[in-house]
């Protein structure tokens, strides 16, 4: 199963920066159970759209190079709000340095002009077939990066960046 965090683009710059948004609508699966008295975005799930937002710089500062981008780290993340349903969750994220495996970005989410999280997050990149000739056929990273970009595509045309 998959899920998507973000709903929208709304500002990128390649190489530097990303903003995205959110929305937490009351229909969330995960709300029946966390909490149903006080139904709130758990706090990993936040995490998650921090790093979803971030992978989407990265995608698209590597014209999609690379097949996976995936989270090896979360340094200082600190939690300072709820974000409940019918708020919507405004995300940032800002390249602060980058080696030819790793990127780190600086990354914050807000709800209602106040921080709900932020954070450090080191986002490892590679191909799979490249990292695991015995596993993934050749083709599966271009399959993967496609489908990755019409994703971007979807959630760029949300934010009216298209």
């Amino acid at each position: 199963m998959q899920f998507t965090l973000i709903d929208r683009i709304t500002d990128l710059k390649p190489g530097k920066s990303i903003q995205a948004v959110k929305v937490l609508a009351l229909a969330e699966e995960y709300l029946k159970d966390h909490f149903p008295r006080f139904p709130v975005m758990p706090g990993v799930l936040m995490l998650e759209s921090m790093f979803q937002a971030s992978a989407f710089l990265v995608y698209k500062s590597e014209q999609f190079k690379y097949s996976t981008v995936m989270l090896k780290e979360a340094r200082n993340v600190r939690y300072a709000g709820f974000v409940e349903p019918g708020n919507s969750l405004m995300i940032s994220a800002e390249i602060l340095k980058q080696d030819e495996v790793t990127t780190t970005v600086k990354a914050q989410a807000t709800t209602e002009g106040k921080v709900a999280v932020s954070g450090r997050l080191v986002l490892e990149r590679f191909n799979l077939f490249e990292r695991y000739p015995d596993t993934f056929v050749e083709g599966s990273d271009i399959y993967t990066s496609r489908k990755m970009q019409q994703r971007f595509d979807l959630l760029v045309a949300a934010g009216s960046l298209g």
